[in-house]
């Protein structure tokens, strides 16, 4: 059964980061830090929200005032250093969409897998098989080739893969539930980017420039919060229910989608070394896949 859910919660988690280009293009005109501003702040909201309503439907007769959350401190630290991870995360991301890196990006959510088998090897000290041992081979050489490609090490795909690795670790360690790990996560980031955005921008503001529709970009600001918060509620759950290596195998969902929205959509350009770079990534993805799927069976 926990399978069952957690396989539901793994394709709506990454089924809607696929989709993620498209929501964020709708703000093209609002600076990178002030999205992530809002989101930040609005996510939080949106857990606050969430977390009075499951509170008072669990016992009517109560205040409907939550409680402190508490939370050992050895899991805290944990919800801490992966919420630090997830705002770099969100501002790499935000920024890269919309500066027209989306097909990048995608390829940092396709090597986000093979960073989760590095963080077994030299993390959890898994042992790592001889075909994963190829397949990692083999995506080095991909991401050498899109490098050779560029001219220029690809730093958005490799810094969206390892900050993503890394909160996945750190939340399955944590084991606390989407919502209350969510609230945690987004309040901690307030302060910080908060403190980013005055001393950058001196001051505030939630978003700023002459804009056509300031009422349309408010309601795209505040609904990024429930954008934002239902997918990680949905993942945080898939992880705790969902082995990593099989939570892995949905990652490729999210990177797909990205990389038609770039290319179909957006038309941002793809050169023929560029496509080579993506299959031998591609190539790997595969053997490592087929290799767990021939585990699973046996």
């Amino acid at each position: 059964m926990n399978n069952e859910k957690g396989t539901r919660y793994a394709i709506l988690a990454y089924s809607a980061w696929g989709l993620f280009p498209l929501y964020w293009k709708l703000l093209l005109h609002v600076p990178a830090l002030e999205i992530l501003l809002s989101r930040v702040f609005w996510s939080w909201i949106f857990y606050s929200i969430l977390l009075i309503f499951y509170k008072a439907k669990a016992n009517k007769n109560s205040s409907v005032i939550p409680e402190p959350i508490k939370v050992p401190w050895p899991q805290m630290k944990l919800i801490l250093g992966a919420s630090a991870l997830l705002a770099f995360n969100w501002f790499i991301y935000i920024w890269a969409v919309n500066s027209n890196h989306i097909v990048e990006t995608s390829l940092g959510y396709f090597i986000n897998p093979l960073v989760n088998v590095a963080l077994g090897v030299f993390i959890q000290k898994e042992i790592l098989s001889k075909e994963k041992k190829i397949a990692i081979s083999i995506a080095a050489f991909g991401v050498l080739i899109l490098t050779l490609e560029a001219g220029r090490l690809p730093w958005i795909a490799l810094s969206l893969a390892v900050t993503f690795g890394l909160y996945g670790l750190l939340k399955k360690r944590a084991n606390v539930s989407g919502i209350k790990s969510g609230q945690i996560e987004s309040f901690a980031m307030i302060i910080p980017v908060l403190l980013i955005q005055f001393f950058s921008h001196g001051s505030l503001v939630m978003f700023s420039g002459d804009l056509q529709s300031p009422e349309l970009t408010w309601v795209y600001l505040i609904l990024s919060g429930v954008v934002t918060g239902l997918p990680l509620i949905w993942f945080t759950e898939a992880a705790r229910k969902l082995p990593l290596n099989v939570l892995g195998m949905f990652q490729y969902i999210a990177p797909t989608f990205q990389f038609l929205i770039g290319v179909a959509i957006f038309k941002e350009p793809v050169t023929s070394m560029k496509w080579l770079g993506f299959a031998v990534i591609w190539a790997s993805l595969i053997l490592i896949t087929s290799t767990s799927l021939r585990k699973k069976k046996s």
